[in-house]
């Protein structure tokens, strides 16, 4: 797959994404200028974490207006992958790729953590490895990260089934302890109505760095749990990727991990 990476001014997360797609799951991939007209020749785009144009106005009001996005409406309308990830998330909400909006996190305090997710759905590009109830350990790092809808829309995407994600607890219940921003239903992660666009707060190229120390050229410093399934849900590979090593497979990681995340 040939993955196209967009930066806008602002955005900090995009080589932490190219690495992923390109050094470690081995995918051609290549950094998209905010001010290009094109997304041609690509099969997934990423919208990657920052703070987009400074965050200015609210985060991701500014972006919306870039030249790429009309080549983002454009590539989403015929079916092709998108994934915005934590102020990608938001660009996509203030553009109309995904319904509601991201506020500031309901005790207005910024947080880094792990979160476990739960899962909703199975049946998308980015959780076909996924069973219905699993959980998954994904570090958040935001301030505003709090999903709002009004209960209409809210509604609309509980028929839709367009909640992919869900925060909660270590044992998969959803409660008000494990939402770490106040979104709305414990929302986590969501896509658009042909299940073609992701967007979730969590950073996951964080999980995939991790994940990464499986790999030969790394050593492994804790064991991973899980790694085909994130390194497929987030960045939309298919499930027979002959990239993804057999031996991750076995792998364990442990709920939560107690290092402080690194700062990039």
């Amino acid at each position: 797959m040939r993955f196209g990476i967009v930066v806008f001014p602002g955005t900090w997360s995009d080589t932490d994404c190219y690495y992923q797609v390109k050094d470690i799951l081995g995918q051609d991939a290549d950094y998209v200028w905010h001010q290009e007209e094109s997304l041609k020749g690509f099969d997934c785009v990423i919208l990657p974490g920052g703070f987009s144009y400074g965050d200015y106005l609210r985060a991701g009001a500014i972006a919306r207006f870039a030249p790429v996005m009309n080549a983002l409406n454009e590539f989403a309308a015929g079916g092709g992958l998108v994934v915005g990830i934590c102020n990608g998330f938001q660009v996509l909400c203030e553009a109309g790729l995904l319904p509601g909006i991201l506020m500031r996190n309901g005790h207005l305090e910024y947080r880094c953590q792990w979160t476990t997710l739960r899962t909703e759905r199975t049946d998308t590009p980015f959780s076909s490895l996924c069973k219905i109830g699993q959980t998954l350990q994904i570090p958040v790092s935001h301030g505003e990260g709090n999903y709002y809808a009004d209960p209409t829309t809210l509604d609309r995407l509980e028929v839709n089934g367009q909640v992919l994600f869900r925060y909660c607890d270590d044992s998969g219940e959803v409660t008000a302890e494990a939402n770490p921003n106040g979104s709305a239903r414990n929302i986590a992660g969501i896509v658009n109505e042909a299940g073609t666009v992701l967007g979730m707060m969590q950073n996951e190229v964080r999980t995939l760095w991790w994940a990464g120390s499986v790999f030969p050229r790394r050593k492994p410093d804790f064991p991973v749990d899980n790694a085909p399934t994130i390194l497929c849900l987030v960045l939309a590979l298919p499930f027979n990727s002959p990239n993804i090593p057999s031996a991750l497979g076995s792998q364990r990681l442990a709920p939560r991990c107690p290092r402080v995340l690194p700062v990039w």
